[in-house]
């Protein structure tokens, strides 16, 4: 028998007990934020890493927020995850983990905790992991806030990073990624009796409205020179205090997504430049480029490897796709470092109830993380990281 052949029977013989171990991690709910759920599933995921890897991990916490990370000496590859789901807290009592016939649901599934089971499997089938380290996470879906920094220092010093998204629900890798922002706008106004003497006052909420149809204005094609695809999408609003009150304060967050830094960088200096229209009232911008677009040029060389992995496991090989939303990937790929996102579980739905993934094909997506590794510690791909 092949050696191949070998790791991909071996990835299946073990089929049953990923469907367990994700029962397991899925039933640890970690909402963003939540420092006790997350370093209680932190805990489970050290045992489990630790048993696989055979060194314990160093346990980073920043500002209460556990991040797992096992370092390696001569690092050739990161592999890179986060176990924060965007679920709240017992949301698992109203819709529990569940399997249908190779169809596997529940709160976190998908995003990312299939993809977490898989590459701790995928590690149990090498050799050597010596010169394998890993990275998980628990604040990606809030923004990263306290694990860039250590993203971006694990990813400098690895030829390669791997990323446990998931999927396409066609099984493709991502290749590139869209690029985010984030902003919060307040508008700032007077305060009066909205029934006495509104005239007395300026309408926060009234200039809030301007700006939602300004902010609108620089998405897409509607925008001055904004190709399809960028998109400004005015999110959480308030504003007021009573009903019977001429609001002071109106605040409005802002999401904006595009596949090039030039497009990020055009649209903040548009929403920095934004004016005031109600008379009397003004403007204040929080927030700005949260990260960068992933480009095809450094996941491409590695694309490559995966399908060739792919051969010699006797599996289809996947296509590279570009995926609108963001991940971490966006910060290793930004380094230039050599990255290839979305080997994880194949599924979708994420971020929705109707979030699955594919336990049937586990397995072999286990392998073929495994025999794409394999091939990464025999012929490292250069980068800055080398």
């Amino acid at each position: 028998m092949s050696r191949h052949l070998a790791m991909r029977r071996a990835a299946q013989s073990g089929a049953d007990a990923m469907v367990e171990r994700l029962r397991e991690l899925v039933s640890y709910e970690s909402p963003p934020g939540d420092r006790r759920r997350l370093a209680a599933c932190a805990e489970l995921l050290a045992g489990w890493g630790e048993a696989v890897l055979g060194r314990p991990p160093r346990r980073i916490v920043h500002d209460g927020l556990p991040h797992l990370l096992w370092p390696a000496t001569d690092q050739t590859v990161l592999l890179l995850a986060h176990f924060d789901t965007v679920w709240p807290a017992h949301t698992i009592e109203s819709w529990p983990f569940q399997v249908t016939g190779a169809v596997a649901t529940g709160p976190g599934v998908c995003d990312m905790k299939a993809g977490i089971v898989q590459m701790l499997a995928a590690l149990g089938l090498l050799a050597d992991t010596s010169r394998v380290g890993l990275l998980l996470t628990c604040d990606e879906e809030s923004g990263s806030g306290t694990s860039r920094s250590l993203i971006e220092e694990q990813a400098r010093r690895s030829g390669a990073v791997l990323v446990g998204e998931p999927s396409t629900p066609e099984g493709h890798l991502k290749v590139a990624r869209k690029g985010g922002s984030v902003y919060r706008l307040t508008a700032h106004g007077r305060a009066a009796h909205a029934g006495v003497e509104p005239h007395r006052g300026v309408n926060a909420t009234v200039e809030a409205a301007h700006q939602v149809l300004a902010l609108a204005a620089l998405g897409g094609a509607s925008g001055a020179g904004a190709p399809a695809g960028t998109t400004v999408t005015p999110t959480l609003l308030a504003a007021g205090t009573t009903t019977n009150t001429v609001p002071e304060s109106a605040s409005l967050a802002v999401d904006v997504r595009a596949w090039t830094r030039a497009e990020l960088d055009r649209v903040d200096a548009a929403i920095r430049a934004l004016a005031p229209r109600t008379p009397g009232a003004t403007l204040s911008v929080d927030g700005g480029v949260n990260r960068y677009p992933m480009s095809p040029d450094v996941a491409l060389p590695l694309l490559e490897l995966a399908q060739a992995a792919a051969k010699d496991l006797g599996l289809t090989p996947p296509d590279g796709v570009p995926a609108p939303g963001a991940s971490d990937a966006n910060f290793t790929a930004a380094l230039g470092v050599p990255t290839l996102d979305g080997l994880g579980g194949v599924g979708g739905g994420a971020h929705a109830r109707g979030e699955y993934v594919d336990v049937g094909l586990m397995p072999d997506r286990t392998a073929l993380l495994a025999a794409l590794i394999e091939r990464l510690l025999a012929e490292p791909v250069p980068g800055p990281g080398r």
